[in-house]
């Protein structure tokens, strides 16, 4: 929780990059399944689409805006 100054309490701060460090993980494992699927892994970045095939290609496609 925030203290009077605006700063988050120190076991707050733990508890937030333990969170991180989990959802970090879970992400890299759906990766490494993608890949072994078969599947690629996609995602966006600066408006683009980015496709990252199993072999290693990267596709990247403009996001159109209509």
């Amino acid at each position: 929780m925030k203290n009077g100054k605006g700063k988050i309490s120190s076991e707050t701060y733990q508890q937030m990059a333990e969170f991180v460090r989990i959802g970090n993980r879970a992400v890299r494992q759906a990766q490494e399944e993608n890949h072994r699927l078969g599947l690629p892994n996609i995602f966006s970045r600066n408006g683009k689409i980015i496709y990252e095939m199993p072999d290693g290609e990267i596709i990247v496609k403009e996001i159109s805006r209509k």
